[in-house]
């Protein structure tokens, strides 16, 4: 019989060199005319590529051009940025800001993290903030339905974010009490969850068997629920994926390609994302790989005109 003794590794030890050697951030206006050159130097773990990306975006920086490369426990990015209005960041807080938060994003990825998953509402017995997580398929006048059922039950929305993607929808939507402030008992939760449940059965006209609707809770101890990151979770669990429209070297031509090879003498794969250029798109394109649990160790990522360009290499 053979026995095989799998490695545990602490917490705090597999942490241990990011706390001798916390990330190196620099803020570089004088490199390029164009734009703000952001360089970050850190020791290399999964999911870090996508922290940085998610400071980025929050502060809606638009990234023109960025270079990942790794080299066993050490990653540099580099990321040439500006504002909305395509100027460079001169604000002193601003860059400080950034600068601090790129440092932090290790901590407060803990808290992120630990509201992605959040619990049922039958287990604690009273909540402070509800969040409704719904994935359904997307039928006009669906949400006027739910802001009705809810107003009905005595909650106030605060804020809601819906994608969509061919006929299906998910979207995260955050409610209050409206009659006190304070936590809300598991007896309304259930409620509330019934009632939404009926309301997509009734819609859905076939018992509701695609349609999940889902309760999830937030304390206002547990840190922040980036919604974003967690619609990304919800449409790739959904898996609804759609075939891309592939150019076939068309010239002009505006469609996404993806095109992914291996290479075998190094022994990872490189994908090939050409697309329309748009806000946030490096943020999405390393959301997808790294909830597919892919590591990606090297990447460039350019726009011309209208059109992005990145290519990305990662271990399966």
């Amino acid at each position: 019989m053979e026995i095989i003794y799998e490695p545990h590794i602490h917490g705090e030890i597999e942490s241990l060199i990011e706390r001798i050697y916390p990330p190196r951030v620099c803020i570089d206006n004088d490199s390029s005319r164009e734009c703000t050159v952001v360089k970050i130097d850190s020791a290399n773990r999964h999911g870090i590529l996508l922290e940085m990306a998610q400071v980025l975006t929050d502060l809606d920086l638009v990234i023109s051009k960025s270079y990942i490369s790794s080299d066993g426990g050490w990653l540099m990015d580099v990321f040439h940025v500006t504002d909305q209005d395509g100027n460079k960041l001169t604000d002193v807080g601003l860059v400080h800001y950034i600068q601090q938060a790129l440092c932090e994003s290790r901590s407060s990825n803990k808290e992120i993290s630990s509201d992605i998953e959040l619990t049922s509402c039958n287990e604690p017995p009273r909540v402070v903030n509800l969040a409704i997580e719904l994935t359904t398929t997307d039928k006009h006048g669906m949400f006027s339905e739910i802001s009705a059922v809810l107003l009905g039950l005595g909650f106030n929305v605060t804020s809601a974010t819906a994608w969509t993607h061919n006929d299906r929808v998910a979207c995260i939507i955050h409610l209050e009490d409206a009659n006190k402030l304070g936590p809300i008992n598991a007896e309304r939760l259930a409620q509330v969850q019934a009632q939404l449940q009926n309301v997509v059965k009734a819609r859905d006209g076939k018992n509701g068997e695609d349609d999940r609707v889902r309760l999830r809770l937030r304390s206002f101890g547990g840190g922040r629920n980036h919604t974003e990151r967690r619609l990304h979770q919800m449409m790739y669990a959904d898996g609804d994926y759609e075939r891309l429209r592939a150019c076939h070297g068309e010239k002009g031509c505006e469609g996404t390609n993806v095109s992914v090879g291996r290479y075998e003498v190094k022994g990872y794969w490189v994908v090939n994302v050409r697309s329309r250029d748009r806000p946030k798109l490096f943020f999405d394109t390393v959301c997808v790989l790294t909830d597919m649990q892919y590591e990606v160790f090297h990447a460039a990522v350019s726009s011309n005109g209208s059109m992005a360009d990145q290519v990305l290499g990662f271990f399966t």
